[in-house]
């Protein structure tokens, strides 16, 4: 089985998708796959999310999660449109307890060392910080990540590529996510894989 940390390692970058229009799920996945960003996370923020996931999932190479996953519910609608992994903004014990059930790779948000205490007692080492910048940004990750050597994170939530290189250089941190290597709405396929392969080279 794949496992969270595998997919986390991918490329320094989890695109983070909005797809209003299900015709440029393909397109901007294909884009993306081209630049070097393999590991995409589908948002189920629009009623065609779902459909998404199923399209993108035929572009080779494309390793495709379900973002916005909040419950049990969600979870089993993201595990059947065909999602490799979910990501979660927090972290609620019956989520966790049915992704493991479900061994699919899960990444739940945490802000808090409650939050990751209460991940650790439920088996869970790998970590989305969320929102990122909102939450405190480098310094309260970093004082987060002191007392949790063994655990590692990707900051999602107001980063840029500006940005991104400062969270990329903490040890703790594998991977960040990002909605500007997938800008909403349609899809300019050169201008994506540009950004992408400029997102891809960013240094861990």
């Amino acid at each position: 089985m794949t496992t969270i940390a595998e997919i986390m390692t991918q490329a320094p970058v989890i695109p983070v998708i909005v797809i209003d229009d299900l015709s440029q799920a393909e397109p901007l996945a294909r884009a993306l796959v081209a630049g070097g960003l393999p590991v995409l996370e589908v948002t189920l923020r629009t009623p065609v999310a779902l459909d998404a996931i199923r399209a993108m999932k035929t572009v080779p190479g494309a390793v495709v999660g379900a973002g916005t996953v909040a419950d049990e519910r969600g979870l089993a609608e993201a595990l059947e449109a065909g999602a490799q992994f979910v990501v979660s903004p927090g972290l609620t014990e019956p989520l966790a307890r049915a992704a493991a059930r479900e061994r699919v790779p899960f990444l739940p948000g945490i802000a808090t060392a409650g939050d990751i205490m209460r991940g650790l007692d439920l088996g869970l080492t790998h970590f989305k910080f969320f929102p990122a910048v909102a939450a405190g940004g480098i310094p309260v990750l970093k004082a987060l990540a002191a007392p949790f050597a063994q655990c590692r994170f990707c900051p999602t939530g107001g980063i840029g590529p500006d940005e991104a290189p400062d969270w990329l250089a903490l040890d703790a941190v594998l991977c960040v996510g990002g909605t500007w290597v997938a800008p909403r709405g349609p899809v300019h396929s050169e201008n994506v894989t540009r950004l992408a392969r400029e997102a891809a080279g960013l240094k861990r």
